[in-house]
């Protein structure tokens, strides 16, 4: 590679230093997961293990981990697949047009991402054998000084800076979806039996939706993209520490993939690790946002995360989940908003109570005759009342009146 002094001071603004390793774990026969680094000014990449690179250049740079799926050799091809076709379709698409703007280059990504997932899902119906292969795809395009990042699937992208790692993905996943539902805590997602479902994957099904997002980087900044055989045993807390105290790229990385099989290494472990500095740089404030931030493209609009799991043209046709490692084929189960909703009956308004029968309407010429009668009826108990007392006064005078002796 050239050294920054023989590059113009516009391409010489951001430097970046990378390394990436990837490794089977303890428990794999084979490795299916897939990884490329891309110098997308000079056209260098790198997809071994080991592999460091310094890049460069004002076309940006682009890093991608793959982790397939499928059983036997299905997930091996989708990962490859994917980082080659990636990789091809930027060169055709940003390498070699004239377009230089953050739009185009988002647009390129998300595209080679969308035509990794047809070639994948076109290559599974002609080969009925890998019917069902798929792979994640996490891919980070840095321009200047942000990165651009297409997300597909569980694979993660991280931050490091100042001693503290934040994710800046979002997990497609059904543990995700139970989370921002308030169905379950991170820490209980972390040990759950279903933490690896996801909800999307490239092959699987012939559209998928793009969560597209960005990240201005700092000087000092540290990239770190893996797949869940890492994100699943190493924590953030770990990982900011091996990263913030070991300088040295390619030994941060065996350490971290280390630490993943000492916690059982029962997944592949892939890690790519990149540094950032450079004049172009700014110093890190505290106004600085670090977390996953929504890209939009002006003629799709966002391309945010999933707020149904489809796909397709039909509204209602759920895209079927995926549940790997260690399963022969990605098997659809049940639409994500059925493991958080209830079902529809209990979720229908309760039926109304019934009315009461009417109260029968009265004429005004009945109501006033009703009075008179009730008046009527009054007057004469009155009277009778009277009379009664009269009458018997009268009785016990006349009574009294003869029993008396005379004088």
């Amino acid at each position: 590679m050239n050294s920054p002094s023989n590059r113009d001071s516009a391409s010489a603004e951001v430097i970046v230093r990378v390394a990436c390793l990837t490794d089977v774990g303890r428990t794999r026969e084979h490795n299916e997961d897939a990884f490329v680094v891309a110098d997308l000014t000079s056209g260098k990449t790198a997809a071994e293990p080991a592999a460091s690179m310094d890049m460069i250049g004002e076309k940006g740079s682009l890093f991608m981990v793959a982790d397939g799926m499928g059983g036997a050799a299905a997930g091996e091809i989708a990962s490859a697949m994917a980082v080659d076709i990636v990789v091809g379709e930027m060169r055709t698409n940003w390498i070699a047009s004239n377009i230089g703007n953050a739009e185009q280059f988002v647009r390129a990504i998300k595209e080679a991402t969308k035509a990794a997932n047809a070639q994948i899902n076109a290559f599974a119906g002609a080969h009925p054998e890998y019917r069902g292969m798929g792979t994640t795809a996490t891919i980070a395009g840095l321009l200047g000084d942000t990165l651009y990042l297409a997300q597909v699937g569980d694979s993660r992208a991280y931050i490091v800076r100042d001693g503290v790692t934040r994710q800046i993905t979002k997990d497609q996943s059904l543990m995700q979806k139970l989370i921002e539902a308030g169905e379950l805590t991170e820490e209980e997602a972390e040990h759950s039996e279903r933490r690896n479902i996801i909800l999307q994957a490239l092959g699987p099904e012939p559209q998928i939706k793009v969560d597209l997002t960005h990240q201005k980087i700092r000087r000092g900044d540290t990239l770190v993209l893996c797949s869940d055989g890492l994100s699943g045993q190493v924590n953030k807390d770990q990982i900011a520490e091996i990263v913030t105290k070991e300088p040295d790229l390619t030994r941060a990385s065996r350490k971290l993939i280390d630490l993943a099989n000492a916690a059982g290494g029962p997944d592949n472990i892939t890690v790519i690790v990149a540094r950032f500095d450079g004049p172009g740089l700014t110093q890190a404030g505290d106004e600085d946002e670090v977390g996953h931030q929504v890209f939009s493209l002006r003629d799709s609009g966002a391309s945010g995360p999933m707020d149904r799991v489809m796909t397709g043209t039909t509204p209602t046709q759920p895209m079927p989940v995926v549940e790997r490692p260690g399963m022969v084929r990605p098997t659809p189960i049940r639409a994500i908003e059925h493991a958080v909703l209830p079902p529809l009956e209990a979720m229908a308004p309760p039926s109304p109570a019934p009315s009461p029968p009417p109260t029968p309407e009265v004429s005004p010429a009945r109501k006033s005759a009703g009075r008179l009668i009730a008046i009527g009826l009054f007057a004469l108990l009155i009277v009778a009342g009277v009379w009664f007392v009269i009458h018997s006064t009268r009785s016990a005078t006349d009574s009294t009146g003869t029993s008396a002796p005379k004088r």
